[in-house]
């Protein structure tokens, strides 16, 4: 959303495409008149596993398409979060923070670095006026950051059982 160069790349093609953003990332997904996908093939993608099955493509094109209207159009305003000084971004985090996840994993998941997810940490402790991490999940819960609908808490699933909307 705020690289400069997508910007420039965007700026470039005018109106022949679209590009939205999500607030999680996913790995590079290439696909082509919805017969053949690419995919990274390890982990530092200087290799693409090419899948021609008519159902692992039909799956992608699927998955694809439900991120695409998740995503955010790049020429619209990200969504007011409804607590003054806490931007979209640190509502993100404050969601995988929640789940009990460590910085590292947070910026893997949001694409940024480290470094940058702990700033945002740090502000966001600041602003909800957190002294320690324990108290910044507290006040993320109290705040209706932590991701649950309506400060309704999200099922706890215990190792061994199944989730109530697995299938």
């Amino acid at each position: 959303r705020h690289g400069q160069g997508l910007l420039n790349y965007l700026e470039l093609m005018g109106d022949a495409v679209e590009a939205r953003t999500l607030d999680e990332v996913i790995d590079r997904l290439i696909l082509f008149d919805r017969t053949v996908a690419f995919i990274p093939a390890n982990t530092d993608r200087t290799m693409a596993l090419e899948l021609r099955h008519p159902a692992l493509v039909s799956y992608l094109v699927t998955v694809f398409e439900r991120l695409w209207r998740l995503a955010i159009p790049l020429s619209a305003a990200l969504p007011d979060t409804g607590i003054e000084g806490i931007s979209h971004r640190e509502q993100s985090i404050a969601a995988l923070l929640a789940e009990g996840h460590q910085d590292a994993v947070i910026a893997e998941r949001l694409g940024i670095s480290v470094r940058t997810a702990r700033a945002h940490i740090a502000r966001l402790s600041e602003t909800l006026g957190a002294a320690s991490r324990t108290q910044l999940g507290v006040r993320i819960a109290q705040a209706g950051l932590d991701g649950t609908s309506q400060g309704v808490p999200a099922p706890v699933i215990l190792p061994g059982q199944e989730s109530p909307t697995a299938r």
